[in-house]
């Protein structure tokens, strides 16, 4: 082989195993499985050491959250749940509680966690104002035409499955939890989401009203 050849081979064969080499620890990331039992250790225990809160304290046992005010996490999307945590851990959403938990996270942790609640089934919930029931039921599966809102069926299902990745599921939801969400977007105080723009035209009755009827969903 030509001797001015020979430099360039081997910086080309030195490419093709750095190349070769990063490829692999990808692989080999993207290889590693979750444990559905640390993620049960973490919800259950927490981890002290690192800040991070048991999550059954608040969300209550296998994500079924029995405070009106917290939410329930069993039946959610784990894409949905590991957007929001990394979200708490960046600041792009605020709150007191769940911020330091988040920031003591790592991925692995992440990970583990939802492959746990994946394994979790959802207690259902049921809408308790008979009186607004039927408009809540109108805004989510129609919307409200004069306001330019949309159906809320659109993006989270007609069953309130939700999107995987995308939307979150809503069934089943916290009437409180889920009304303080809207009105969160609608302050400005929670914007990580589309919905500001959506709920900034909606009355207070209908907020209610939607959150009411989503409760009922299964």
């Amino acid at each position: 082989m030509n001797r001015v050849c020979l430099p360039i081979v081997k910086s080309l064969f030195v490419a093709l195993l750095t190349v070769t080499s990063i490829a692999h620890a990808a692989e080999e990331k993207a290889a590693v499985k979750a444990d559905p039992a640390k993620g049960e250790a973490l919800y259950n225990i927490g981890d002290a050491a690192r800040n991070v809160t048991a999550c059954i304290a608040c969300h209550g046992a296998a994500g079924n959250s029995s405070i009106a005010e917290n939410p329930k996490l069993s039946g959610q999307h784990g894409a949905y749940i590991r957007k929001q945590l990394l979200d708490f851990k960046s600041g792009a959403r605020n709150n007191a509680i769940m911020t330091p938990i988040a920031k003591g996270m790592t991925e692995e942790d992440i990970r583990n966690l939802i492959a746990y609640m994946d394994k979790s089934k959802p207690a259902p919930g049921a809408a308790r104002n008979k009186d607004t029931v039927e408009l809540g039921k109108q805004i989510y599966r129609g919307g409200i035409a004069e306001k330019n809102v949309p159906a809320c069926a659109a993006c989270h299902s007609a069953n309130g499955a939700g999107l995987p990745a995308q939307f979150p599921r809503l069934a089943g939801q916290h009437q409180t939890y889920t009304e303080a969400q809207l009105i969160a977007f609608r302050t400005g105080a929670r914007k990580n989401d589309q919905m500001s723009t959506i709920v900034k035209r909606m009355s207070d009755e209908e907020i209610k009203a939607v959150a009411d009827y989503v409760a009922g969903l299964k």
